[in-house]
């Protein structure tokens, strides 16, 4: 009886959520996240330590969650190549279902699979969709509930400022310089008078 109303429960709360502001929280620890994807692999948050990491907690029934995957999607292929990564975590529904709905919308992140709802509990996940944006550091850095572009302008820019810092073109070529410079040619050999 319990898990027919979950379903529920998680929709008005994903509605009533809807209208919240993306919450920043100073470093708050991640509770652990392991899950195997519908790839067969088991995805652990630690093997993404030093990349911006979305972990969206979704379903396919869930139609804020239908909404908003498509944005998550672009935002992802609009970050490649930088340390940035999406777990896709299906909540309470098997591979099946999740796969079907990830082919529809093209998704190319991990595709995670918390069947019995726990990793969800543990994360705090109350409402569906619930993301949470974890800094490269692995401690969360941001929280919203609810349906989101998370292609927007803003939310890219709160993404890219959490990443870490590549040096610039400009002072890699000064780091390069300082250490040419350090380099000293070999003295010339000694010459000898009348030689």
């Amino acid at each position: 009886m319990r898990k027919c109303w979950l379903p529920v429960l998680l929709l008005l709360g994903a509605i009533g959520a809807s209208a919240q502001e993306p919450r920043l929280l100073p470093g708050t620890p991640t509770p652990g996240l392991e899950l195997r994807g519908v790839d067969g692999r088991v995805h652990r948050l630690a093997d993404y330590r030093g990349k911006v990491v979305l972990v969206n907690f979704w379903a396919s029934w869930c139609e804020p969650c239908r909404e908003e995957m498509p944005s998550i999607e672009s935002l992802r292929r609009s970050l490649r190549g930088e340390p940035f990564v999406v777990l896709a975590v299906n909540v309470g529904e098997g591979a099946q279902a999740a796969r079907r709905f990830a082919d529809s919308v093209q998704l190319g992140s991990a595709l995670l699979l918390d069947r019995d709802g726990a990793t969800a509990r543990a994360w705090g996940a109350r409402a569906l969709p619930s993301t949470f944006i974890v800094g490269p550091e692995g401690t969360i850095r941001y929280r919203y509930v609810g349906a989101l572009d998370w292609s927007s302008p803003a939310v890219r820019g709160a993404i890219t400022g959490l990443m870490p810092r590549r040096p610039s073109l400009q002072s890699a070529s000064a780091l390069q310089w300082q250490s040419l410079t350090r380099i000293k040619a070999p003295a010339p050999a000694p010459r000898r008078l009348g030689a």
